[in-house]
């Protein structure tokens, strides 16, 4: 059980006891092992987030590079007189890119305007190096030769 020592006046010019300062000097070792324990979850904490941020602005970067590389595919796709049925393919600052041009399948076109008008489906597709993948699909409408 704890006993408390008697309480002693002395001057203030008179130097502490040295049993006093050894009690009171420094920090225990429970106390160091503590601080440092905070210290390393809270740095980990950090460090973890950190490593997350990195991740997200590498995969927003690859996104972006994937979307500019289909902007610039399909602006650069012939006029729809002289765009064929098939498939065409290249690489564009890294990215491989293909274009899909076929009939396109639908019982809700206007059987009128079929007369004058195909429609096509346009899908174009860009791979990063990394295996990401993005698809746009879009549909174009051709004049069938000989229609006014």
């Amino acid at each position: 059980m704890f006993q408390p020592t008697p309480f002693e006046r002395r001057s203030a010019l008179e130097p502490p006891a040295k049993e006093d300062l050894n009690r009171s000097a420094g920090f225990t070792l429970i106390e160091v092992l503590a601080a440092l324990t905070v210290a390393a979850i809270s740095l980990a904490a950090i460090g973890s987030l950190m490593a997350g941020n990195i991740r997200g602005s590498g995969r927003i970067e690859q996104h972006i590079v994937l979307v500019e590389t289909l902007r610039a595919v399909e602006a650069g796709l012939p006029d729809r007189a002289s765009l064929p049925a098939g498939t065409l393919t290249g690489d564009m600052h890294g990215q491989a890119w293909s274009v899909d041009i076929a009939p396109f399948q639908d019982d809700a076109v206007n059987p009128r305007a079929a007369k004058i008008w195909t429609p096509q489906t346009v899908t174009v597709t860009a791979q990063s190096p990394a295996g990401a993948v993005l698809h746009l699909e879009t549909i174009r409408l051709v004049k069938k030769t000989g229609a006014q």
